[in-house]
């Protein structure tokens, strides 16, 4: 079964002749545009969604103020008594006596860029029901009303310290990888990798011993910016991950494929396989592989779940799970009063048998794949819930939501006879992107849009009687951030905040960027890493030092040709002279099991308007390999080796050297003092 093409901005058919050669995009334009269309619209989700409610669109000779209403209703504000009334002034239509009319479509689009989800916000409207002291409060004029954003309480707060005391304490404690020997320590002598194989080989002193030098072999191995292979898509990537076992990977993307790949050399790739969503809602939101790599779970903005077989050669259509129906065989209703919710995050159990997902209607939902059923549904979340996992990988009985709503639930479904969490995760004062479990049973990461990573210790969580006494809304500034970068005066650090360690310097904008611990096996658990909108991958130590990164923008710049068709599916558009600049959002990274090898899948190209999924190894720092094939070089989704993309590669690195040669030569201007 084939999927329906991509819907790319200006195009909501996936023509690419709809966008109006006189107009520019704006990334805000498609989610509006769509939110009329679709008579659907919902602020608080990320800007990659576009969730449907449903019903039928409307038809294109529609009043646009009838759509734009429609727009608003479906919204859900409860603007009370308040009417907006926008007029314009000094326009020659107004002198003749006529009255200027503008469409609701195109007024919500200039007004998104600037904050329309603030101007819309009930409680950030002047003399309506909002609450607290106003002095917290900045005012800013919008046309003829304001809004307000919470501002910081105090001057000069400081961030958390940097290297973490208690991070500090966990490094040495065994438990995430092990600290360099006391000897190359006092010498300040750098421990090599020859010296670390020569320990393993000696095989001297205890077993515990022997077991920690075999360990640490590969834990300093950091993997360089020097692509092996740059893998490109016609669509924006959004997730990919190697298997437990590493023998698997898999990469989804915005035209509603996931690509599989044979990586059982981590080094030499083979192409495995594609499966499509057949009905899928602006792009899949995630992917899940079962515990024996049988099987792929994937799902897109619908309350539907894919199920396709990783066998290549079973040409199967996939299952399809129904997230909605409930134990008694009906069709649940969600928070918005319907059964049409999207799936934003999706986990196997460490059995297989169970699947866990996080909704766009606030709830946690575990469905069992035997049964065909939703077994449990739980919605004590005030927002989205963007992210979901088990905290045992040998247990299905603790599970793990991150929210828009700032928390994180931790939920013991051994003891859910009043519905409610086992405790709360509270620190994050920005909604959750991703949060991934160590797998222990004890330690949990988290991603928040308040640009900070954080560290949680299971014995650490908040009870639900105390958090019932805390309003979390009460601390979040309200930045958008799709469209907004994040102002440092916006941080203030959490009264209540229960986190071990703080991670920061990476960037959590545009879209659900992701975070994970790194492997046992490659990295002895020493390190975490993200994505980041900037383009790199961060590694951290976990005392928050920066252990290095990967600049996945460098390596892959001008690794493709401009694309005539690029303005129907830009995201995004830097001015330099008008040229559409390349631009980089690594959204997902995910560590090999067994060998020092990250792949990256990323936004990335021409106004972030395709993706890639890059392959990084350790090499030392090099940067060549004389090995055959060449690294940096480009390769199409089913790894056949791309001519065209290279040549244009080596032409655009040619032209840079010649120019920056010629700048070199050029004498200096004699300084004016």
């Amino acid at each position: 079964m084939s999927s329906p093409p991509a819907r790319g901005p200006g195009d909501r058919s996936g023509s690419s002749s709809g966008q109006d050669s006189e107009s520019v995009w704006h990334p805000a334009r498609e989610w509006l545009e769509s939110a009329v269309g679709d008579d659907m619209i919902d602020d608080d989700q990320d800007m990659d969604y576009v969730l449907e409610s449903g019903e039928e669109e409307e038809e294109e000779e529609e009043d646009d103020e009838d759509a734009g209403q429609q727009g608003f209703d479906a919204a859900e504000l409860e603007l009370g008594n308040i009417h907006i009334e926008f007029t314009m002034e000094g326009g020659e239509e107004e002198q003749e006596g006529r009255e200027a009319r503008v469409s609701a479509v195109r007024l919500l689009n200039l007004l998104a860029s600037n904050g329309l989800r603030q101007i819309l916000n009930p409680n950030a409207w002047r003399g309506g029901i909002a609450t607290g002291n106003d002095d917290d409060y900045d005012d800013d004029d919008i046309g003829s009303f304001t809004y307000r954003r919470r501002r910081r309480r105090a001057e000069n707060i400081p961030y958390p310290d940097v290297p973490s005391k208690d991070g500090t304490e966990l490094m040495g404690s065994g438990d995430f990888g092990s600290n360099s020997y006391y000897v190359d320590e006092s010498k300040k002598r750098r421990k090599t990798l020859a010296h670390r194989l020569m320990w393993r080989e000696l095989g001297t002193g205890t077993v515990g011993a022997r077991r920690r030098a075999a360990q640490s072999v590969f834990q300093d191995l950091i993997p360089g910016s020097v692509a092996d292979k740059i893998i490109h898509y016609d669509s924006r990537c959004y997730s990919g991950q190697f298997s437990d076992d590493g023998n698997f990977f898999f990469c989804c993307s915005q035209d509603f494929k996931v690509r599989m790949y044979d990586t059982s050399n981590p080094y030499d790739w083979k192409y495995y396989k594609t499966v499509d969503y057949p009905f899928g809602q602006w792009t899949i939101t995630d992917a899940s592989l079962s515990p024996d790599n049988r099987f792929l779970a994937y799902s897109s903005i619908r309350n539907l779940v894919c199920l396709a077989p990783t066998d290549p050669a079973d040409q199967s259509d996939p299952s399809i799970l129904d997230l909605s129906i409930t134990p008694s065989g009906r069709v649940g209703r969600g928070h918005f009063g319907s059964s049409h919710f999207g799936i934003w995050s999706l986990r196997f159990s460490g059995d297989g048998r169970e699947i866990v997902a996080g909704t766009s209607d606030h709830s946690v939902v575990v469905y069992d794949i035997e049964t065909r059923q939703t077994v449990l549904r739980l919605q004590n979340h005030e927002d989205d819930v963007n992210a979901v996992c088990f905290g045992d990988s040998s247990s299905p009985h603790i599970l793990y939501s991150g929210s828009d709503d700032t928390t994180i639930r931790v939920w013991d479904r051994r003891s859910m006879g009043d519905g409610r969490e086992a405790g709360v995760f509270i620190g994050h004062t920005e909604g959750l992107t991703y949060v991934d479990s160590k797998g222990d049973g004890r330690y949990v990461l988290s991603n928040g849009k308040d640009q900070t990573m954080k560290l949680w210790d299971l014995r650490k969580m908040m009870t639900t009687a105390k958090f019932d006494t805390i309003d979390a809304n009460s601390f979040t500034t309200g930045f958008d951030y799709r469209f907004e970068p994040y102002n440092e005066e916006y941080y203030e650090p959490h009264p209540h905040d229960c986190s071990v360690v703080t991670f920061r310097g990476h960037r959590v904008l545009k879209t659900l960027i992701r975070c994970h611990f790194s492997p046992p096996g490659s990295t002895n658990s020493r390190y975490v890493y993200t994505g980041s909108e900037n383009g790199k991958v961060y590694v951290y130590n976990l005392d928050a030092t920066l252990a290095g990164t990967i600049d996945v923008g460098m390596a892959t710049l001008n690794s493709r040709p401009r694309d005539p068709d690029i303005f129907t599916t830009a995201y995004e558009m830097r001015s330099r002279g008008g040229e559409m600049m390349w631009r980089t959002c690594v959204r997902d990274a995910s560590w090999h099991p067994n060998a020092p090898v990250v792949a990256a899948t990323s936004w990335n190209g021409w106004g972030l308007s395709t993706g890639t999924c890059t392959v990084h190894t350790w090499n030392d720092n090099s940067p060549s390999d004389e090995g055959d094939p060449p690294v940096g070089r480009s390769y199409d989704s089913k790894l056949q080796y791309v001519e065209d993309f290279n040549r244009y590669k080596d032409t655009e690195l040619r032209r840079s050297r010649l120019i920056s040669q010629q700048l070199r030569r050029q004498p200096s201007e004699e300084p004016m003092w």
